[in-house]
């Protein structure tokens, strides 16, 4: 008891001492309660992008609060308590900015402070101060995701904002951070098109006021825009450009659009002739310099993209191989800086411009392709999220640096995923923190589809562009939970974000898109899968679990913020379950003989069917009062895989895809290891939210290295109460290495072991199915001879190899997936 009693009189004195000093380093300011609002202070020169984000600042202030703050336009301070933004260099700001010299002349950078019981809200230039009006914004409970996502406001008595007591400093981590606009078809466009801005009929100036609105919110400032045949070119839409200028959005283009321009829409062949710079190269650089024109009397902030590949996204015409590609390439680059350089009429070092090794153009630069130092090196992922390259030790010196373009959507083979987005937050962490480890710092874009459903996906790839040390590899599910509590409640943060994580595992294993087993380039017809019967039996359980807990959330989510929850759980959530049950019922039904549990199977599988269907209907026309209507599509490009099932052609189905329990698998998580070996000061650590381990492991630091002598390795034990014939089995995660060559080492007992070489090439069949899986599998045959413990020892050459799961197999009973507890 005397203990008890101690222990708790320890609890009290710690509680009370971290109370005292939480509260002695928080700083609250109180903006409004029943009784007053404070004013707003801006300086009359103020940018009017400044002066906007201040008025929806108002704004959220007056949705929360029932009370809008006075918005005054002043070069001195005023006698009472106020909230001050702009500038630094403002007039306003003269005696404040004594205090504040790092912010001049710095980029993007922001303060807030609380000082006096005054507000300060400083940026060292216009989009530094909006980020910093934002940063408030999101810190006051209002998303990001208000207008794109329908994150109603909810209504308090009291506002206040919590500061550190140092205040917020900030700057971003990456240079330009951006989104691409891609695969519109079945989304974006048409619902621009037919719901949202008719009087365009396209992707318009209203639209994209509504995209750089939402940049701005999570810190972003570059835009490639829409370029697919279904949409117009960005230029030529009348108000288009002015509204990035108007928001001071940067423009760019993609790696197919050399020069600022569409070559889909804005290339016509049969007046212009080929696309073909062997043939055509007079008509090509007056189509460019057309463009360039253009831009220098608009006065638009740019990041021009170099060098040429086809029309669209194809290989160049007229180069007989790669060697005459890379050649003519450096010649175009050439002539492209000239006419820069010449109609800007500023040193050719001075305007942002980069070069995208991108599918074949990475075979050309690798053959030695020479790119200006001053040009941006964008490394491009495998358009699965996989990093093909990485700057190596010389590319890192390089003044234009490194950048990376990523996929969380993509058309194309072994199959598209542009329905749903589930795209693991831990993948996009460990490729990109990888990349800016090795020096690609200056240019992040990712590929977002639609935006619509990657809102999660999207808002976490920019967090960590704004600032690479925000999300630490122990905190991945924690800014889930973080997110959760702000678009929904700190009730159900928790259990929405395991919801949101486990959802992002499943698919780990198999996107939804992927269930059919068929694929694209060229298109083939659904299959069934490679589950067995008790995996797809515990897949369904799984999946049906999640659905469940959704519904049981539903009832604790605020009226405000219903829409939202559709929008953002429900339909992808329940989408990627019904799709599973879709296919896994047929599989099951295919495999029985009972004739009655065949029809109940065959009768759950169009049921999932009519479900996606009508959780597709309520999103496109019930809604938001049917404001997202044509946005949705449940059958993007109408592969096979989103077809109703032709339940009248029966597939052949293998034999014995039945567990047997006489032979269960040994499973391990790679994050399970029992002791691990170190060299040159590097060591394994989990990745939250990684893998289908959900705790993949890699080497700390990110930075690229190799070894030779001594190799860092982990070492598994297990127990076994049989001997036999076995297959030990290691899942990597399928990451690149620059020159192809991961390798691992598998060892058994100490007396059986094996070297792979891990990685996949060019889009061969390995690297199709590790794509579509997740994962590289090695294995390695061994004899056990005596029960008991046992070890496995994997050891590695290079830092940027994952390790996934592990198993212990029977000989010949492999599955397609390792479990999971």
């Amino acid at each position: 008891m005397g203990n008890k009693i101690q222990n708790l009189f320890l609890l009290l004195f710690v509680c009370n001492t971290q109370l005292f000093w939480s509260q002695q380093n928080q700083n609250s300011f109180l903006i409004a309660d029943k009784n007053e609002v404070k004013s707003i202070y801006i300086d009359p020169e103020s940018d009017e992008l400044i002066l906007w984000a201040v008025n929806e600042l108002a704004t959220n202030i007056q949705e929360i609060t029932g009370q809008k703050p006075q918005i005054i336009s002043t070069q001195k301070p005023a006698s009472e308590s106020g909230i001050y933004i702009g500038q630094i260099d403002e007039t306003l700001f003269k005696n404040y900015k004594k205090s504040r010299k790092d912010l001049t002349g710095s980029w993007e950078k922001f303060s807030i402070s609380n000082e006096k019981n005054n507000l300060y809200i400083t940026g060292s230039d216009v989009r530094g101060t909006v980020y910093g009006i934002f940063e408030v914004v999101e810190r006051l409970g209002v998303s990001p995701w208000k207008w794109w996502a329908d994150v109603h406001n909810i209504k308090k008595e009291k506002l206040a904002l919590e500061l550190p007591k140092e205040g917020i400093t900030e700057s971003p981590s990456v240079q330009f951070r951006g989104i691409f606009l891609n695969d519109e078809d079945w989304g974006l466009q048409p619902w621009a098109a037919k719901t949202f801005e008719k009087e365009t009929g396209d992707i318009g100036p209203k639209t994209y006021e509504k995209i750089f609105q939402l940049l701005l919110r999570l810190k972003a400032n570059t835009i490639w825009p829409a370029m697919h045949p279904s949409t117009k070119a960005f230029f030529k839409i009348e108000g288009n450009k002015e509204m990035a200028q108007k928001y001071h959005i940067l423009l760019g283009t993609s790696h197919a659009e050399p020069m600022m321009r569409n070559n889909v829409d804005e290339w016509k062949k049969e007046t212009m002739g080929d696309f073909n710079y062997f043939t055509n190269s007079a008509t090509i650089n007056q189509y460019w310099q057309d463009r360039l024109n253009e831009i220098k009397d608009s006065k638009a902030e740019t990041i021009m993209t170099l060098g040429m590949r086809g029309a669209h996204d194809s290989q160049m015409e007229g180069a007989k191989n790669a060697e005459d590609a890379k050649n003519m390439v450096e010649k175009i680059i050439t002539t492209q800086r000239e006419m820069l350089a010449a109609t800007f009429k500023k040193p050719i070092t001075s305007i942002p411009q980069v070069m995208i090794p991108y599918k074949e153009v990475l075979e050309q630069y690798n053959k030695g392709m020479k790119i200006p130092e001053d040009v941006t090196l964008m490394w491009t992922d495998d358009n699965y999220g996989y990093i093909r390259r990485f700057s190596d030790e010389k590319e890192q010196k390089r003044v234009g640096g490194g950048g990376v373009y990523y996929h969380i959507s993509y058309w194309g083979r072994p199959h598209d995923y542009l329905w749903l987005c589930s795209t693991q937050p831990g993948l996009i962490w460990e490729e990109m923190s990888k990349a800016y480890a090795n020096g690609d710092q200056k240019m992040w874009i990712v590929n977002v589809g639609d935006i619509k459903p990657a809102e999660y996906d999207l808002e976490f790839f920019m967090d960590l562009a704004w600032d690479i040390n925000s999300i630490k590899p122990d905190e991945i599910h924690q800014h889930l939970k973080n997110w959760a509590a702000r678009e929904f409640n700190d009730k159900v943060a928790y259990e929405v974000s395991s919801v949101m994580s486990e959802y992002y595992r499943l698919a780990m294993l198999r996107k939804p898109e992927f269930m059919g087993w068929s694929q694209t380039e060229p298109t083939t017809q659904i299959k069934p899968s490679d589950f067995t019967t008790d995996e797809a039996i515990r897949r369904i359980v799984l999946y049906d679990s999640l659905m469940e807990k959704v519904n049981q959330l539903s009832a604790s989510i605020p009226e405000e913020r219903k829409d939202a929850w559709f929008q953002l759980v429900v339909y992808p959530v329940k989408s990627a379950a019904y799709m599973n049950r879709k296919f896994l019922y047929w599989n099951l039904a295919l495999e029985t003989t009972d004739s009655v549990t065949k029809e109940k199977y065959l009768n759950s599988s169009k049921e999932a069917y009519s479900q996606i269907e009508a959780l597709t209907l309520y999103y496109n026309t019930e809604l938001s009062n049917g404001k997202w209507n044509n946005m949705m599509s449940m059958a993007p490009r109408n592969l096979p895989v989103y077809q109703p099932i032709d339940y009248n052609n029966v597939p052949k189905v293998a034999e014995n895809k039945a567990s047997n329990p006489e032979n269960e698998v040994i499973a391990i998580q790679a994050n399970e290891f029992t002791t691990q070996k170190q060299a040159k000061n590097y060591n394994w650590k989990a990745i939250d939210g990684l893998g289908y381990s959900n705790a993949a492991v890699t080497l700390f630091p990110l930075k690229s290295e190799y070894f030779e002598s001594e190799k860092p390795s982990v070492t598994y034990t297990f127990k076994t109460d049989k001997t036999g014939e076995y297959e030990v089995e290691v899942r990597f995660i399928p990451t690149h290495a620059n020159n192809s060559d991961h390798e691992a080492t598998i060892s058994f007992d100490a007396n059986t072991s094996k070297t792979f070489k891990l990685n996949s090439y060019d889009r061969n069949a390995v690297w199709k199915a590790n794509v579509l899986r997740n994962a590289a599998i090695f294995t390695l045959p061994v004899k056990i001879e005596k029960t008991g413990k046992h070890t496995i020892t994997i050891e590695v050459n290079q830092t940027g190899i994952v390790i996934d799961q592990l198993a212990i197999y029977p000989k010949g009973q492999k599955k397609y997936e390792i479990p999971f507890e």
